[in-house]
Protein backbone atom coordinates (compact mmCIF):
# COMPACT_ATOMS: atom_id res chain seq x y z
CA UNK A 1 0.00 0.00 0.00
CA UNK A 2 1.33 3.72 -0.74
CA UNK A 3 1.82 6.22 1.64
CA UNK A 4 2.09 9.97 1.68
CA UNK A 5 3.71 12.30 3.68
CA UNK A 6 2.54 15.95 4.18
CA UNK A 7 4.79 18.99 4.81
CA UNK A 8 3.95 22.55 4.41
CA UNK A 9 6.03 25.66 3.83
CA UNK A 10 4.70 29.63 4.36
CA UNK A 11 6.95 32.31 2.95
CA UNK A 12 6.62 36.06 4.02
CA UNK A 13 8.67 38.38 1.94
CA UNK A 14 11.20 38.70 -0.40
CA UNK A 15 14.36 36.04 -0.87
CA UNK A 16 16.79 37.89 1.22
CA UNK A 17 14.80 39.44 3.52
CA UNK A 18 12.06 37.09 4.14
CA UNK A 19 11.36 34.69 6.25
CA UNK A 20 8.82 31.31 7.25
CA UNK A 21 8.18 27.80 8.37
CA UNK A 22 7.80 24.60 7.93
CA UNK A 23 5.54 22.29 9.44
CA UNK A 24 5.92 18.17 9.35
CA UNK A 25 2.22 17.70 8.65
CA UNK A 26 1.97 13.84 8.53
CA UNK A 27 3.43 13.21 12.10
CA UNK A 28 2.68 16.63 13.72
CA UNK A 29 5.93 16.97 15.22
CA UNK A 30 6.85 19.98 14.88
CA UNK A 31 7.34 23.64 12.76
CA UNK A 32 10.61 24.90 12.26
CA UNK A 33 11.86 28.33 10.92
CA UNK A 34 13.50 28.92 7.53
CA UNK A 35 15.46 31.92 6.08
CA UNK A 36 17.48 32.44 3.56
CA UNK A 37 20.44 33.27 5.62
CA UNK A 38 20.18 29.81 7.43
CA UNK A 39 20.39 28.25 3.66
CA UNK A 40 23.33 29.83 2.72
CA UNK A 41 25.13 30.89 5.71
CA UNK A 42 24.91 29.99 9.15
CA UNK A 43 21.62 28.24 10.13
CA UNK A 44 21.62 30.17 13.48
CA UNK A 45 18.55 28.36 14.87
CA UNK A 46 16.59 27.90 11.78
CA UNK A 47 16.35 24.89 9.22
CA UNK A 48 16.73 24.71 5.51
CA UNK A 49 15.83 22.55 2.61
CA UNK A 50 19.32 21.07 2.19
CA UNK A 51 19.06 19.98 6.47
CA UNK A 52 15.82 18.24 5.84
CA UNK A 53 16.91 16.21 2.66
CA UNK A 54 20.22 15.54 4.46
CA UNK A 55 18.06 13.92 7.20
CA UNK A 56 15.60 12.14 4.99
CA UNK A 57 18.45 11.02 3.15
CA UNK A 58 20.28 9.56 6.35
CA UNK A 59 17.43 7.67 7.51
CA UNK A 60 16.56 5.74 4.54
CA UNK A 61 19.92 5.17 3.57
CA UNK A 62 20.35 3.71 6.80
CA UNK A 63 16.95 1.23 6.57
CA UNK A 64 18.28 0.24 2.63
CA UNK A 65 21.48 -0.75 4.19
CA UNK A 66 19.54 -2.24 7.35
CA UNK A 67 17.40 -4.28 4.92
CA UNK A 68 19.88 -5.43 2.33
CA UNK A 69 22.54 -6.44 5.38
CA UNK A 70 18.96 -9.06 6.90
CA UNK A 71 17.94 -9.97 3.45
CA UNK A 72 21.61 -11.61 3.00
CA UNK A 73 21.31 -13.28 6.38
CA UNK A 74 24.26 -10.76 8.14
CA UNK A 75 21.65 -8.50 10.03
CA UNK A 76 23.39 -5.62 11.29
CA UNK A 77 23.66 -4.61 15.20
CA UNK A 78 23.97 -0.98 14.32
CA UNK A 79 24.06 1.62 11.29
CA UNK A 80 25.05 5.30 11.88
CA UNK A 81 24.57 7.43 8.66
CA UNK A 82 25.67 10.88 8.28
CA UNK A 83 24.31 12.81 5.00
CA UNK A 84 26.26 16.34 4.36
CA UNK A 85 24.20 18.28 1.69
CA UNK A 86 26.01 21.00 0.04
CA UNK A 87 24.21 23.70 -0.93
CA UNK A 88 26.39 26.74 -3.31
CA UNK A 89 23.99 29.31 -3.72
CA UNK A 90 23.53 30.83 -7.48
CA UNK A 91 24.02 26.70 -8.37
CA UNK A 92 21.89 24.66 -6.05
CA UNK A 93 22.67 21.20 -4.80
CA UNK A 94 26.30 20.41 -5.78
CA UNK A 95 26.53 17.17 -3.88
CA UNK A 96 25.72 14.89 -1.09
CA UNK A 97 28.19 12.41 0.83
CA UNK A 98 27.12 9.95 3.36
CA UNK A 99 29.48 8.57 5.64
CA UNK A 100 27.87 5.25 7.55
CA UNK A 101 29.87 3.47 10.25
CA UNK A 102 28.15 -0.33 10.91
CA UNK A 103 28.31 -3.24 13.38
CA UNK A 104 27.67 -6.53 11.79
CA UNK A 105 28.93 -9.42 12.99
CA UNK A 106 30.44 -11.73 10.72
CA UNK A 107 30.92 -9.54 7.71
CA UNK A 108 33.37 -9.22 5.57
CA UNK A 109 34.73 -5.28 4.74
CA UNK A 110 34.62 -6.09 1.24
CA UNK A 111 31.11 -7.64 1.58
CA UNK A 112 30.10 -4.38 3.33
CA UNK A 113 31.57 -2.22 0.84
CA UNK A 114 29.42 -4.18 -1.79
CA UNK A 115 25.99 -3.73 0.31
CA UNK A 116 26.76 -0.13 1.51
CA UNK A 117 26.38 0.75 -2.51
CA UNK A 118 23.86 -1.49 -3.20
CA UNK A 119 22.02 0.67 -0.56
CA UNK A 120 23.35 4.25 -1.71
CA UNK A 121 22.26 3.47 -5.40
CA UNK A 122 18.69 1.41 -4.32
CA UNK A 123 17.37 3.47 -1.22
CA UNK A 124 14.28 5.18 -2.65
CA UNK A 125 16.11 8.91 -1.44
CA UNK A 126 18.67 8.15 -3.35
CA UNK A 127 16.89 7.44 -6.66
CA UNK A 128 14.50 10.47 -5.72
CA UNK A 129 18.25 12.61 -5.77
CA UNK A 130 19.46 10.95 -8.86
CA UNK A 131 20.32 13.97 -10.14
CA UNK A 132 22.80 15.08 -7.40
CA UNK A 133 26.37 13.54 -7.07
CA UNK A 134 26.15 11.24 -3.98
CA UNK A 135 29.35 9.61 -2.69
CA UNK A 136 29.67 7.16 0.50
CA UNK A 137 31.89 6.89 2.91
CA UNK A 138 31.41 3.30 4.32
CA UNK A 139 33.16 1.35 7.06
CA UNK A 140 32.45 -1.10 9.56
CA UNK A 141 32.89 -0.75 13.27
Amino acid sequence: MATTRIANAHWEGPLMGGQGTVSLDSSKIGTYEVSWPSRAEEPNGRTSPEELIAAAHSTCYSMALSHGLAGAGTPPEKVDTKAEVTFQPGEGITGIHLTVRASVPGLAAADFEKAAQDAKANCPVSKALAGTKITLDAALV
